[in-house]
């Protein structure tokens, strides 16, 4: 009798054990489980845009320009759109530090950013920490100025070389294609400004033989720098007959001492970028023209790309042109 019972208890045992493992995968998966979830197949997680948010840094020449933030708008406006992506605006407190740059892009590798999006200061300076985002799988898009490297996903700006052109043009119509002009540019080292100072001084040189450019000065952006530098160039040469600047803190000084010598009359100033300050000396007389780029659009369309190549999305052509338009006082009504 014993031996029956014990008999009857293992059966009863082994039966429940059947039932179970018919419930059951070979992986132990529930027989409910995604396709794909058994015979030891990984179930991929989401993408992230999908599955949580997506951190992107934004990191600019500095935090005070409108140009820059212009483009912290725009980025910021795109993240609203797509709802699950954050922007962490940073900037180094001046123009000139590149190596404050560099640190904020390793504070970005640091805190596991999922993106970067940078306004390079110096082409070579930021070179190794961009090289070291890559290198730790962080995508990095380029916006309005870049790096000496081909590791980057996107660059997002102005056709610069082609748009200094244009202000040369401007500039030389303006002063009857002759006579002595200064350039003020900001940094020394970027690589934005420097294309649009190069090819501005090559444009003259090969198409306007009796225009001199009598000198350059770095202003680092700041806008009485450049003030103080267009009034030197006004103290050395009275017979000078226009300026371009480079960048809208080098358009602002110089229209500014342009304004201040009461030499409108005299002095035409060509100047790069838009904001409520170059609009003011248009409106007066002070400048004559400036080429106004699309920073909100640098932002917004960066946020896109870094979503786009989070998401899986191979970016072709990576570089892209956002525009210039050609701003006087003549169509100021329609610039923004």
């Amino acid at each position: 009798m014993k031996k029956s019972k014990m008999l009857l208890s293992v059966l009863l045992s082994a039966g429940i054990m059947a039932l179970a493992l018919t419930g059951c995968g070979s992986n132990g998966q529930s027989a409910s489980a995604p396709q794909g979830a058994g015979s030891g197949q990984k179930v991929e997680e989401a993408a992230k845009p999908e599955g949580g948010s997506l951190k992107i840094t934004l990191i600019t020449m500095d935090s005070m320009d409108e140009h820059w933030l212009k483009v912290k708008k725009g980025a910021e406006e795109k993240a609203k759109e797509l709802g699950n992506v954050t922007v962490v605006f940073d900037a180094p407190q001046t123009k000139v530090d590149a190596t404050v740059q560099a640190q904020l892009v390793e504070n970005a590798i640091t805190n596991k950013s999922d993106a970067i999006l940078l306004a390079a200061l110096d082409k070579e300076a930021l070179k190794p920490a961009v090289e070291k985002a890559k290198a730790n799988g962080i995508p990095v898009i380029f916006v309005d100025s870049g790096v000496n490297t081909d590791q980057y996903d996107a660059f997002f700006s102005t056709n610069n070389a082609a748009a200094a052109e244009l202000a040369a043009d401007k500039l030389a119509e303006l002063i009857g294609k002759k006579g002595k002009v200064a350039i003020i540019n900001a940094q020394a080292g970027a690589g934005t400004t420097m294309t649009r100072e190069n090819a501005f001084a090559d444009k003259i040189k090969s198409a306007y033989p009796d225009i001199e450019i009598v000198g350059v000065q770095y202003s680092d952006g700041d806008k009485q720098k450049a003030l103080n530098f267009a009034t030197d160039f006004m103290t050395q040469h009275s017979d000078l007959v226009g300026f371009y600047a480079c960048n809208e803190g080098s358009t602002v000084g110089v229209g500014n001492a342009v304004d201040q010598a009461g030499k409108a009359d005299q002095i035409s100033v060509v100047g790069f970028d838009f904001s409520a300050d170059v609009k003011g000396l248009i409106e007066k007389g002070s400048i004559k023209a400036t080429m106004v780029q699309n920073p909100y659009e640098m932002g917004y369309q960066g946020v896109q790309a870094a979503f786009d190549i989070a998401s899986g999305k191979a970016l072709d052509p990576k570089d892209i042109d956002t525009g210039v338009t050609v701003a006087t006082k003549d169509n100021l009504d329609t610039i923004k």
